[in-house]
């Protein structure tokens, strides 16, 4: 089932984390803050949305990268229901992409319900001061792919948070599947 992503709450502070990387080490919010940015992206392995366009998540975090924006991904699906999402298949999902960024797991779904992240991809653009600047999508692709000419609606919006501190004043939710939720014990 395709959710949207809810308008952006301008100025909302990231919560703070700590999770485990594919790399082996743990990270906070601290260890990922952009100097012009930071983006805080909820993707997944499995998710066709995802797929559709990791290629182009990681081409525009190597450029926001470049700009002082960083960036972070972080998977909070339940691995038990959905076995691709687990913590190995994200190990080799980030070195098949070529990821440059850190890719988290939040196995105990805190930091998700935290952010209120409710698709992969879902994502977050913050102001170096860490405030909400952008909640919209990569830009109009769906389950496939869509044109390579396509408006670059996220990296134009996180380039203008690193110029101005501010994001744009419309934005297009993200679309994609809804994250998998553990059953309630």
């Amino acid at each position: 089932m395709a959710v949207a992503t809810p308008i952006c709450d301008f100025g909302w502070m990231a919560p703070d984390f700590a999770l485990p990387g594919v790399d082996g080490r743990n990270w906070k919010l601290a260890d990922v803050r952009g100097e012009r940015g930071t983006l805080v992206m909820f993707i997944c392995n499995h998710c066709p949305y995802v797929k559709a366009v990791i290629d182009r998540i990681v081409r525009d975090a190597k450029e926001l990268q470049a700009m002082g924006v960083n960036v972070v991904a972080i998977s909070s699906n339940d691995a038990a229901h959905y076995p691709e999402d687990s913590f190995d298949n994200m190990k080799a999902f980030a070195a098949r992409h070529g990821f440059t960024f850190p890719y988290l797991y939040d196995e105990a779904q805190d930091v998700a319900q935290a952010y209120d992240a409710v698709c992969t991809p879902d994502f977050f653009g913050f102001d170096a001061g860490l405030g909400l600047q952008y909640r919209g999508r990569l830009d109009a692709s769906r389950k496939e792919a869509g044109p390579a000419d396509l408006r670059r609606d996220l990296f134009l919006a996180m380039k203008q948070v690193a110029e101005t501190g501010k994001g744009p004043a419309e934005q297009i939710p993200s679309m994609g599947c809804s994250i998998k939720w553990k059953d309630a014990a």
